[in-house]
């Protein structure tokens, strides 16, 4: 029985990576005449190809996914949206979870990668966090980018919670640009991340139940540049207080 469901899992995960390259491959002319027009109309429209794309995705490998509301997004606000990392799955669930565009920061290695690092440039705000310089600059691009009246996206944890714990230590990029931009922070949690694909290994992949929970929204009224680790630290414990109280399944005692 054992030995069926292995077979099972390896071909299932194939599967889903064909389904992966054939939408990398169908966005890529997408994302060629979009990059004409500019990275904030050409990176929206991507985004909403991406968004079709991984909709029909969860489609066809039988993820149901399901975003929740503690509180709602109010529309037209713009975010700092920060989330927990935990999995692979995570760089496609952030697209299921925030459906309008966004710019994300994302890890400079893959944008590398053939096609996909182009597609990724151009929805990513690239980051080398072993590069203090290169850390600056990318908070001063997502600066800019919320100046242009588009939201972003950060893992504040920076790679993989592989810890028992609910999160790992946060960076404080996310922060220091909720402050200068005086935009609200809207916390969200992926729960089922872990459970859909270890982060140990890509062929982990199984279908199931995704979801999304978006947390209250954390106001950065009256803080300075001097309350970047006091903002920090309370986006910290409220994020993972909700993890413990939503039993995130990686989390031991």
């Amino acid at each position: 029985m054992k030995l069926i469901q292995k077979i099972f899992q390896i071909v299932y995960c194939i599967y889903a990576l064909l389904l992966f390259v054939f939408f990398l491959l169908l966005i890529f002319p997408f994302a060629l005449i979009a990059s004409i027009f500019g990275r904030i109309n050409g990176g929206n429209f991507i985004y909403r190809i991406c968004v079709i794309c991984v909709d029909l995705m969860f489609l066809l490998t039988f993820i149901r996914h399901k975003n929740s509301y503690e509180q709602p997004l109010v529309k037209g606000r713009q975010y700092i949206f920060v989330g927990n990392h935990i999995s692979y799955l995570d760089a496609i669930l952030f697209i299921k979870t925030i459906r309008n565009p966004i710019r994300v920061l994302g890890r400079i290695e893959l944008s590398n990668l053939p096609v996909f690092g182009f597609i990724y440039r151009t929805v990513v705000v690239v980051v080398d966090r072993s590069d203090a310089e290169h850390r600056a600059k990318s908070v001063r691009n997502l600066v800019s980018i919320i100046s242009k009246g588009v939201s972003i996206l950060v893992m504040p944890e920076g790679t993989f919670n592989m810890s028992n714990k609910p999160l790992k230590d946060f960076y404080d990029g996310a922060f220091r640009v909720a402050i200068e931009t005086q935009t609200p922070i809207k916390p969200f949690l992926l729960l089922d991340a872990f459970d859909r694909m270890h982060y140990r290994n890509l062929f982990t992949l199984n279908p199931g139940k995704s979801r999304s929970i978006f947390l209250e929204e954390i106001s950065v009224e009256g803080y300075g540049l001097e309350d970047i680790a006091t903002l920090k630290q309370k986006v910290y414990s409220i994020m993972g207080k909700k993890l413990i109280e939503y039993k995130a399944s990686w989390i031991k005692n």
